[in-house]
């Protein structure tokens, strides 16, 4: 482990940071300028390491350090990149084969309001969460609302907030429904069994949150014709919805079992999909499938997004800043600070927030188990707070562009602020009641 460096009052130091404010003001107001984010992103971060490179450069310094710590660094984006840009693949080829159009029909024919299909994918968001990862979940139900229909937004923003605060409180109750929860466990901080006591306020929290969204949502039901003509999925597409399931499976028993990274079981996943795109199409002169179209159609701007976004934290982790972290948790204590960091995640994505925690790795007190699930809870939920604060909400402003946005978001974040508050209430009576049976054990 290197020592940490203290470049923060440096002109490298203070330079990194104007960038990354810069970089992180043309993120947030993506609608008013219309640059994507991944530009001011991938921007900055790229550009805090060519400073800190320039400033060894021209100090004389030993760069064995800064290598040492860009090629961690890499590993660690890669992990990420390659995880997601596996499911959204399959997500492309899922669309490609109708999954989701057949599920529309299904739903839309049997004459669901807006409010209940509001519920309906609000519910599927939050339990596929735990098993499919909370960003996977968010582009798949999210590329179902847009099924369900593309036009009216009063029905569509609602329904994308609540697929994302569903998927981010799913996901925070389970060791791999969150890439932070995975961190936190591979980390060691908390057992498989640990997360589960997080059930009560993840779901208490979304269900404050759904029906103050709900309220917002229009009356009426989605335009649908009686002639209609009935969508089933085209050939293929049951064998990918299960080669997906097992793809996920073998991320995790890559990371379980095997002591590979996640992603490498999502690449072999990868590989299985089109060895199964081969064989049909040498066994039918029908269909002619092409794997590489669907790469072609993935939102590559997601994930430049979240290259810059955490190689620009990377890089301020690198100059020392992170180390402030550290001393809030001396100063005013592990639950107050834990509780903030769900606000900190909202602003600079909960992924990058969490990496932080573990390396400042400060001490939690007594009850350090509970603790590091409050943290883990708080990053994720509190990640809904801002639609960039988590991966779902990234995946969903790619996926419904011009529709779930910054602006329209922000519009209805005082109804998860609510549900926020109400987890950590949840969270703290709970905790409580562990504490007194301790006690009296």
């Amino acid at each position: 482990m290197h020592e940490q460096l203290h470049l923060t009052t440096t002109w490298v130091g203070i330079l990194s940071l104007i960038v990354f404010l810069v970089g992180y003001y043309f993120i947030a107001t993506e609608d008013k300028y219309h640059i994507n984010k991944a530009k001011p992103a991938l921007l900055a971060g790229t550009g805090i390491f060519m400073l800190i490179g320039l400033y060894f450069a021209l100090n004389g310094m030993d760069g064995h350090h800064l290598e040492k710590e860009v090629e961690h660094l890499i590993v660690e984006i890669a992990g990420i990149f390659f995880f997601l840009l596996v499911a959204m693949t399959y997500i492309e080829a899922m669309i490609d084969r109708g999954v989701f159009s057949a599920l529309r029909y299904s739903l839309v024919s049997k004459g669901y309001t807006y409010k209940k299909l509001f519920w309906i994918t609000g519910l599927l968001a939050f339990f596929i969460s735990p098993v499919a990862d909370n960003l996977t979940t968010a582009l798949i139900l999210s590329t179902v609302l847009l099924t369900i229909d593309k036009e009216n937004k009063a029905f569509l923003v609602p329904g994308a907030i609540n697929i994302v605060v569903a998927a981010n409180a799913g996901g925070a109750w389970s060791p791999f429904g969150d890439i932070t929860t995975l961190m936190v466990w591979v980390a060691g901080k908390g057992s498989f069994t640990e997360f589960l006591f997080l059930f009560p306020a993840a779901i208490l929290g979304w269900g404050i949150t759904a029906f103050l969204l709900s309220r917002f949502v229009p009356d009426g039901t989605p335009p649908f014709h009686a002639d209609e003509k009935k969508i089933d999925i085209a050939e293929g597409g049951k064998t990918i919805i299960g080669l997906f399931a097992l793809t996920i499976a073998m991320a995790v028993v890559s990371h379980q079992v095997l002591h590979l990274p996640a992603m490498w079981g999502m690449m072999f996943g990868l590989a299985i999909l089109k060895m199964y795109v081969y064989k049909i199409n040498i066994s039918s002169s029908d269909t002619q499938l092409n794997a590489f179209s669907w790469i072609a159609k993935i939102e590559n701007d997601t994930l430049l997004f979240f290259f810059g976004i955490l190689a620009a934290v990377g890089g301020l982790h690198f100059l020392g800043f992170l180390e402030y972290f550290t001393a809030l948790y001396t100063q005013f204590g592990a639950t107050a600070v834990n509780i903030g960091v769900g606000f900190l995640s909202a602003i600079v994505d909960n992924v990058p927030v969490m990496s932080a925690v573990l390396k400042a790795s400060p001490d939690m007190g007594a009850d350090a188990q509970s603790q590091w699930m409050l943290v883990t809870m708080t990053a994720g939920v509190g990640g809904s707070l801002i639609s960039f604060g988590s991966a779902a909400g990234v995946g969903v402003m790619g996926k419904m562009h011009g529709i779930y946005t910054f602006a329209s978001h922000m519009k209805y974040a005082w109804t998860i602020l609510v549900g926020y508050i109400v987890s950590i209430i949840v969270w703290y009576v709970q905790f409580e009641i562990l504490h007194i049976g301790a006690h009296h054990m």
